[in-house]
């Protein structure tokens, strides 16, 4: 590095000196913490997106989001070249720069990573990072933070894009580094193209049921609802009336979105007794997440909840009748036949009940730990993966291979039997590839690939909802002294330690009917979680509070104290 490189990145990082007393960690979501001591850690995420772009010679991302937090918190987080999560093996550099308190301190770390991961700075190496942020009151300064870390790099450029969803902005990544056209007009084109193409392969028995094709959306008063009233206006075929929109004046996340519905399994703020029976779904803070619900009855404020888990059986229910058509007798002279490979992958918070669903559909079912970047992992050795977490955040991966043949497939059958519904199963297939979003999981695709399989099906949400009957279950969390002193094994179902508090735990959850339970420790904070399942509420309740006490006594504070 020069000595003009040097003096900039000096120069510039003493303007953005970081917080006393705090210590940030790259996790999941990125950085997340109150927006207001969040300028330093941005500036350098800023840095850190123009090193990743040299290194990688292709365009990133950096998303400014807190997602389902509280409308005071933000986050930054980098989407890397694929249009996926940043690199794991960068994460701890990541919480180097974050926490370095000076800025020789922050120059000393640069310095030593660029030697070390050979990246040339010299100015002649360019970095375009694509910018996004949600619609937080603090998001326009902090975009700024970025831009100014960005900048302390020559040769580095930044490309702000607005307020984008944080799918859309990993979709523009994406589709930016395979050379297509990467603005948020052609995210809603392809989208509300494919939904049309897959809208038109109805089958004309379905269409004459007339199903009700309204869906009311909460849009968690924040950039979701802000796009799909964009959105709704491009599709035909079904109609949509946004509630939570962030232009009535609510507060984000506030009592809306789909994190405050599949925890608290209660209305949203807007919803309401004239909305008994109907179809409605609601998204996240940043519009990653989707769940639906409806309300049974004009006298409480409970819902009867469809979530991650449902969503994702309607998914594979649908593709897998698809693979059927397509690969049924006779194709096999086809020398475009294929027999893809369909999975799903699941982590331990999956109800036990949408498990067994998937395996009696003969699905290969796969668990891993909790968190996407395990699940999109695992769902991309799959020909077709789908993956989904209960909380709504998912996605389907066709591999580069699978869709070829599709293609292929699709072309030879167009030329001996055009309209047959073996092209017809191709032409599903290619479209639902185009619909969902590869990159990362996409309320707003997602909650039109669910529209869309409805209405193939004739089915209404009640119908849906009945495909299989949920496991009561219970979430605790306890606060522990040390939260890395439980390891665990097996997709986070077995603790291995502290020694002895698995077999604890399994002599508690053998006297429950159906009992299933694990614990996890956080990734963000001193609690360890605690899941329970069981044939009945009071089961499952009684469960989860048997294991807290026991996370209790092996790790809490009542054992410190002695």
């Amino acid at each position: 590095m020069n000595e003009e490189q040097s003096s900039l990145l000096l120069k510039s990082s003493s303007l953005f000196p970081p917080p006393q007393g705090v210590k940030l960690s790259y996790g999941t979501a990125g950085f997340r913490a109150d927006a207001s001591i969040l300028k330093s850690t941005v500036y350098r995420v800023g840095i850190l997106a123009a090193l990743r772009s040299i290194k990688t010679q292709s365009v990133v991302g950096l998303m400014i989001t807190a997602s389902h937090n509280k409308v005071t918190d933000n986050g930054v987080k980098i989407v890397d070249p694929s249009g996926g999560m940043f690199s794991q093996e960068w994460e701890p550099f990541a919480d180097q720069l974050a926490n370095a308190q000076t800025p020789e301190i922050l120059l000393s770390l640069i310095t030593e990573f660029v030697k070390k991961e050979n990246i040339q700075l010299d100015g002649v190496q360019s970095a375009e990072i694509l910018l996004g942020r949600d619609t937080r009151p603090s998001g326009e300064s902090l975009l700024e933070a970025a831009k100014q870390g960005i900048s302390s790099l020559f040769g580095a450029i930044a490309l702000d894009l607005g307020i984008l969803t944080t799918p859309q902005l990993h979709w523009m990544v994406r589709a930016r580094n395979k050379g297509m056209k990467a603005t948020e007009l052609a995210y809603f084109e392809q989208i509300s193209s494919s939904f049309r193409c897959l809208v038109d392969l109805i089958p004309n028995e379905t269409k004459s049921n007339k199903m009700d094709n309204t869906v009311v959306v909460d849009g968690a008063d924040g950039v979701g609802g802000e796009k799909l009233e964009v959105l709704k206006n491009m599709l035909t075929g079904l109609v949509i009336e946004v509630r939570n929109s962030g232009k009535g004046g609510g507060l984000l996340n506030d009592g809306v979105g789909a994190d405050y519905v599949q925890k608290e399994k209660v209305i949203p703020r807007g919803f309401g007794s004239n909305d008994v029976g109907i179809r409605c779904a609601s998204l996240d803070g940043d519009a990653d997440r989707l769940v639906y619900f409806s309300v049974p009855t004009n006298v409480s404020s409970k819902i009867d909840l469809v979530d991650g888990d449902k969503i994702l059986s309607l998914f594979a229910l649908f593709i897998k009748k698809q693979l059927s058509i397509l690969t049924k007798e006779g194709n096999e002279k086809s020398e475009n036949y294929f027999q893809a490979r369909l999975g799903v992958v699941q982590t331990a918070y999956a109800n036990g009940a949408s498990t067994d669903y998937l395996k009696k559909l003969g699905l290969e079912v796969i668990f891993t730990p909790t968190g996407v970047k395990h699940l999109h992992e695992k769902a991309a050795q799959f020909d077709i993966g789908i993956y989904f977490e209960a909380n709504g955040h998912g996605t389907i991966l066709f591999s580069e291979s699978c869709l070829s043949l599709l293609e292929a497939r699709n072309k030879e059958l167009a030329l001996v039997s055009e309209g047959s519904e073996q092209q017809k199963a191709a032409l599903r297939l290619l479209s639902i590839s185009k619909l969902i979003n590869q990159a990362v999981g996409d309320a707003l695709s997602c909650l039109l690939l669910v529209e869309v399989i409805l209405q193939h099906m004739g089915w209404s949400i009640h119908k849906w909802n009945e495909l299989y009957q949920d496991l009561p279950s219970r979430q605790l969390k306890v606060t522990v002294v040390d939260r890395t002193a439980v390891v665990t094994i097996n997709a986070e179902t077995v603790a291995m330690r502290p020694p002895g508090i698995q077999e604890a735990i399994d002599a508690e959850t053998a006297k429950y009917p159906k009992g299933r339970c694990f614990i996890r420790p956080s990734g963000t904070e001193d609690v360890v979680r605690v899941y329970a399942e069981a044939s009945t509420q009071e089961a499952a309740d009684s469960l989860a509070n048997s294991v807290a006490k026991l996370v209790d006594q092996f790790l809490g504070f009542g054992s410190s104290v002695q």
